[in-house]
């Protein structure tokens, strides 16, 4: 090349980039000029499957046909904080170490559910490969789980305050600290109320689908990564089966629509994917109150009347998942009847040792001793005790931290209380007010739950019982596609 010819693509490159400084935001500026990688979008949609594309899903349907989909494989458990860890490690929980959406700390004889630090997820995530790759990457992750001390440059997720005389302020964690102020202003404090509990609805999901858009213009990320829950509420409450459903993917399709359309605008390759699929259930197995009833597991009294499970002190507990259950069994000599008893139990489907956890990838130190899964038209509870009037206070609450399992009856206002209305409000003026106050509003009956999952899809009806992956660039196209695949894709369309 001549000398003037070099001088005059040099003088035309200096132009462009004078032109990126002056004209884009900074960090946009920088990462342009810098960065090579193709910008990704990846939009986890709870609940999603591949036989829900069509007329309900207009803008789900349009990313399908632009690139392509297909029903993908998950992982045992297939519940959030697992599945969302092996997409981003693209390892199963016996490597990351995630084997469900809570356990029990065995040092500390407490279960701990819906912990938030990233420090507990191990092992290499897309966004490391990609910023060992390129080093101006830049990563967005948007309400993903374990987002709090995560190496991303943009991040929020919900986390409350707790004063020291009881009440519950809404607030969020973010990375950048300021970022969450900046949103809540432009949009309302985060809804933490409309993304879990009675009122979840889609409030919560088009918050962050508008804040999500705002750090997609103003920071653009090599990555974002973007959580919509929207149907993982309606889908528990009333079932897959029910006509109302189609509402609630038609609300989400246009939330991802938001997104999907600011993403192309910007250039960006788009990936939307789910964690599961939700499955209809007919039957609640207590499966504590079956390890009380023969011996195994021993509660606390409390000073007010109330019961509370006491994990150090017990034989054997579960902490029950959704579809999973893992078993704690402290003496290793009850291990054979305990699975015994468990397996014999109606609504159980298989009881698993450490030894055959491993055809699951799910033999790691955090399972259980056992881990048990629920037959396909059931789910277990955590319940412990074995009379209402002696339930602790919290069972009557939301309250995803102090329970030793998961509730899905949180996510409705008890059937059997007259007035709720009143109830609720008596409560929030109490609130108001700052005093103390107990939120109540939950019932006891776990036979209203419609909807669950947990367990791995039934060979042959993965496009109804698994989650699904669309991808908007068909370079990636494959006929099958694994939960452990889903980082490998995106590094490729990244990378190419």
């Amino acid at each position: 090349m001549s000398g003037f010819r070099k001088g005059t693509l040099h003088s035309a490159l200096d132009t462009w980039l004078d032109t990126a400084r002056t004209t884009l935001p900074f960090p946009a500026a920088h990462a342009i000029i810098l960065s090579m990688t193709k910008p990704l979008l990846i939009v986890n949609v709870v609940g999603l499957t591949h036989d829900m594309l069509g007329p309900n899903t207009p803008h789900l349907q349009s990313l399908a046909t632009q690139g392509f989909a297909r029903p993908m494989g998950t992982v045992l458990p297939a519940v959030t904080c697992s599945t969302q860890s092996t997409i981003l490690t693209g390892t199963l929980p016996r490597e990351h170490g995630i084997v469900a959406n809570g356990w029990y700390f065995r040092d500390l004889a407490e279960v701990w559910l819906w912990r938030q630090s990233n420090h507990l997820v191990k092992g290499e995530r897309i966004y490391d490969v990609g910023k060992q790759r390129d080093p101006a990457y830049t990563t967005a992750k948007m309400f993903w789980w374990y987002n709090m001390y995560a190496a991303v440059n943009y991040s929020m997720t919900p986390r409350p305050s707790y004063p020291a005389d009881g009440r519950k302020i809404m607030d969020s964690y973010s990375q950048p600290a300021g970022l969450k102020d900046e949103l809540q202003a432009k949009y309302g404090v985060f809804p933490l109320f409309k993304f879990w509990g009675p009122g979840a609805d889609i409030t919560s999901s088009r918050w962050i689908a508008d804040a999500s858009v705002d750090v997609l213009r103003k920071h653009r990320p090599s990555l974002s990564l973007v959580y919509l829950p929207h149907l993982d509420y309606n889908l528990q409450r009333l079932g897959p089966n029910d006509p109302k459903v189609a509402e609630d993917i038609r609300l989400i399709d246009t939330e991802a629509g938001k997104l999907i359309a600011v993403a192309q605008e910007l250039g960006m390759d788009v990936i939307v994917l789910s964690e599961y699929a939700i499955t209809p259930v007919s039957r609640a197995v207590h499966i504590n109150r079956v390890l009380r009833q023969h011996g195994y597991l021993t509660v606390r009294k409390e000073a007010l009347g109330w019961e509370t499970l006491d994990c150090g002190a017990s034989r054997a507990f579960a902490v029950a998942d959704h579809q999973i259950a893992h078993v704690y069994v402290q003496r290793p000599e009850d291990l054979k009847a305990v699975k015994l008893l468990l397996s014999m139990t109606d609504g159980v489907d298989g009881v698993f040792d450490r030894t055959e956890q491993r055809q699951f990838g799910l033999d790691h130190e955090r399972s259980g001793d056992l881990v048990a899964i629920a037959a396909e038209d059931s789910w277990f509870t955590y319940y412990f005790w074995l009379d209402d009037a002696v339930a602790p206070d919290y069972a009557r609450t939301v309250d995803i931290h102090r329970k030793p399992g998961y509730d899905p009856v949180e996510l409705f206002v008890d059937p059997q209380m007259m007035l709720p209305q009143l109830r609720v409000a008596r409560r929030l003026a109490q609130k108001f007010l700052g005093f103390r106050y107990y939120m109540d509003v939950i019932g006891l009956d776990a036979s209203i739950v419609k909807g669950s999952h947990g367990r791995l899809p039934t060979p042959g009806k993965e496009s109804t019982e698994g989650p699904v992956f669309i991808s908007s660039n068909r370079a990636i196209e494959r006929d099958t596609i694994a939960m452990t695949d889903v980082k490998s894709l995106a590094l490729q369309i990244q990378f190419p």
